[in-house]
């Protein structure tokens, strides 16, 4: 019974903490909520409330009914479909080498390929602009979508973890019935990868959808800007005069919401990749 009970005040605990942690996170967003409803008036005092009370549905008409939002949506999708593509494929097919082809200094190169993760981004700014400026593809969707088609180290790394786990007698099996390198690439690590695949593709989307630096770099043309720089035009004002809170919130709801819906729709795939001392098994 005591055992009992402990496990009991232990769950309660644990759920508590959950609860309250939670309700931290939270409140930020209905925060948000809560601004884009204020009207125009409470949004200049900026007398705003936790909870809202207001509810002016008019401020996501406004910036809906912009026609060049409908053009700043299509250019985000468009780069972030083909982001996640590039990425899926390219970190698989490359995890797939370091994990299960045989070449000398294989280890070596796979190392050399996770310590780029310890360069900071921003030192590789210049040099990527002057290098995609001399190929002609500033204000072209290029630098944003080609470099996807590269791989990511942490993405690598992380199938690499997975890929291993698969058992060696499937592969032997599969060239027992004449597959090669990509028959095995295809008709099997791909379809048991799925999970974190999906997973993949969450992350790069959630890295894609919102990112401001890049499309603020390389598109000048307003008709070829992203979401994230079209939020920044609808909300700019003249003068030095304060910002519409109200309106800056829906804009920012614009970049959250998606983000959210994708991770809610996809992280059953995420729980279904399970890390036991540093690597991934398959369940």
């Amino acid at each position: 019974m005591t055992g009992r009970a402990g496990k009991l005040l232990d769950k309660s605990v644990s759920y508590g903490l959950l609860l309250v942690l939670s309700a931290v996170l939270v409140l930020p967003f209905i925060f948000m909520i809560s601004i884009a409803l204020a009207s125009d008036a409470t949004s200049t005092k900026m007398t705003f409330s936790l909870l809202p009370k207001e509810w002016n549905f008019s401020n996501f008409l406004r910036v809906y009914r912009d026609p060049r939002l409908g053009i700043w949506l299509k250019n985000s999708l468009l780069i972030t479909g083909f982001a996640i593509l590039g990425q899926v494929f390219s970190s698989s097919l490359v995890a797939y080498g370091f994990a299960r082809l045989r070449a000398p200094g294989k280890n070596v190169w796979f190392m050399i390929l996770l310590s780029t993760m310890m360069i900071p981004t921003q030192i590789t700014l210049i040099p990527q602009f002057v290098l995609f400026s001399k190929l002609g593809w500033v204000n072209t969707f290029l630098p944003l979508i080609v470099p996807n088609f590269f791989g990511h180290p942490f993405n690598v790394f992380l199938m690499r973890q997975f890929i291993t786990q698969v058992p060696s007698s499937l592969y032997d099996a599969a060239r027992i019935d004449g597959l090669g390198y990509f028959g095995i690439y295809r008709r099997i690590i791909l379809p048991l990868m799925k999970p974190i695949l999906i997973a993949i593709g969450i992350f790069t989307f959630n890295s894609n959808w919102a990112m401001f630096l890049e499309p603020l770099i390389y598109l000048n043309d307003p008709e070829k800007m992203t979401l994230s720089l079209g939020v920044r035009i609808l909300t700019e004002t003249s003068g030095g005069a304060a910002p519409p809170w109200n309106t800056v919130m829906v804009t920012s709801m614009l970049l959250t919401v998606p983000m959210l819906v994708v991770f809610f729709i996809g992280q059953r795939y995420i729980f279904e990749i399970n890390f036991s001392s540093g690597s991934a098994s398959i369940k």
